[in-house]
C-alpha cells in the first residue's frame, strides 16, 4: 500500500511531530508499505493518508478526503489539538476529526477531552522506544535532573530551573535542559536563567544520542508541561529505567497512571521543589518512582507499537 504521511514539522525539525512521523514511517515500511513523508499533500498517488495533527494538517486532510472519500484517512490528535485548537479553532479541528476514518492518540485519557461522537474512532497507540545499551550510572558528584524538549509555552520549560532555586542550600541538585528555544524570547529567558542560577544548565538542541547519554547519568527526568498529547520523552525515559517527575496533567497521567507517585501541581515550582528534594534525600521514594515507571515498560516496546499499527491498518482498509 502507498501511504502519504503528512506532518507540519519540516525535515530539519527535531520537534515531536517530526519524530513521530519518522518513527511511524519506519514502522509502516516495516509492515511492507511504501511511505512518503511531506509537510503538505493531496495524496493523489496514495492509497491511504496518515496525518499528524488535526488542525495543522487540515488542508491536506480536506484535500485527500474530498478527492478520495473512500480511501482510509488516519489522523493523529496532537496535544495542541486536544487541549488547544479544539477551543481556539474548533471548526477546522473537528472537521478533520469528522473526515478521519480513524483517530489516533498517544495516551489513555484523551477520550475525556474530545466530543463523545468521536470516541468510536479513537485508537490509543503508545509511542515506543529502545532501552539503553547498558545500565544507567547516575552522576555521583551531584543529583542530576534532566529536562528534555524545546523551550516553549506548552512545556512550561523553566519550571524545573525555578524549582531548583528553592531547594535547601545543602542540596546537590542540578538541572540539565536539552532542547532548542522556540523563539528569541525563550532563548533570552533560558540564557538569563542559566547565568543567574548555578543549579541550571541549558545546553540547547542536541542529537538523540546525547539525550540518551544524559538519561544514563541522570537520577530522574522532569516533564513540566501544561499540555501534552502523550510525550515520547516520557516513554523514552520509562524504557530507559529513568524515574519521571511529572506535572499532574491529563497527558502525563494518561501515560504514567493515576497511582503514580511522582506528580507535582502543574505550574507550581514550590511543589516541584519539594518533590525534587524528596527524590534527592529519600532513596526509597526514588526507588518507588523507578519501580512504578518500570512497571509501564511493556506498554512502550516497539513490537507492541508495530502490532497496533498492523491491526489499525487492517481495520480501516
Amino acid at each position: 500500500m502507498k501511504i502519504s504521511l503528512v506532518t507540519p514539522a519540516g525535515k530539519q525539525s527535531r520537534a515531536g511531530n517530526r519524530a513521530t512521523a519518522v518513527r511511524w514511517a519506519r514502522i509502516l515500511r516495516g509492515l511492507g508499505h511504501a511511505v512518503r513523508i511531506s509537510e503538505q499533500d493531496d495524496g493523489a498517488d496514495a492509497d491511504m493518508m496518515v496525518a499528524v495533527h488535526a488542525w495543522r494538517s487540515a488542508k491536506s486532510i480536506r484535500a485527500f478526503s474530498d478527492a478520495y472519500p473512500n480511501r482510509p484517512l488516519i489522523v493523529l490528535l496532537a496535544g495542541t489539538d486536544i487541549y488547544g485548537f479544539q477551543k481556539s479553532h474548533p471548526e477546522e479541528t473537528h472537521e478533520s476529526m469528522d473526515r478521519a476514518t480513524a483517530l489516533v492518540c498517544l495516551h489513555d485519557l484523551v477520550w475525556k477531552s474530545i466530543p463523545e461522537r468521536f470516541g468510536k474512532k479513537l485508537n490509543v497507540i503508545h509511542q515506543s522506544s529502545l532501552p539503553l545499551p547498558r545500565p544507567r550510572v547516575p552522576a555521583r558528584s551531584r543529583f542530576e535532573i534532566c529536562v528534555i524538549g524545546h523551550l516553549r509555552d506548552e512545556k512550561d520549560s523553566l519550571r524545573a530551573a525555578l524549582a531548583a532555586r528553592q531547594v535547601p542550600e545543602t542540596s546537590r541538585l542540578h538541572v540539565v535542559h536539552l532542547g532548542k528555544a522556540h523563539d528569541a524570547n525563550w532563548e533570552k529567558q533560558a540564557m538569563t536563567e542559566a547565568t543567574a542560577n548555578p543549579r541550571f544548565d541549558w545546553r540547547g538542541e542536541v542529537p538523540g544520542w546525547a539525550v540518551r547519554r544524559q538519561f544514563a547519568r541522570s537520577h530522574a527526568m522532569v516533564i513540566s508541561s501544561v499540555m501534552e498529547g502523550g510525550a515520547n520523552v516520557v516513554s523514552e525515559a520509562i524504557v530507559c529505567g529513568l524515574p519521571v517527575i511529572a506535572s499532574d496533567i491529563e497527558g502525563n497521567i494518561g501515560l504514567l497512571g493515576d497511582d503514580y507517585s511522582g506528580y507535582f501541581r502543574v505550574g507550581d515550582e514550590a511543589d516541584l521543589a519539594k518533590i525534587l528534594t524528596r527524590a534527592e534525600t529519600d532513596s526509597k521514594f526514588l526507588k518507588t518512582l523507578e519501580r512504578q515507571a518500570k512497571a509501564k515498560q511493556e506498554l512502550f516496546i516497539p513490537a507492541r507499537e508495530m502490532r497496533a499499527w498492523k491491526d489499525l491498518i487492517r481495520f480501516v482498509s
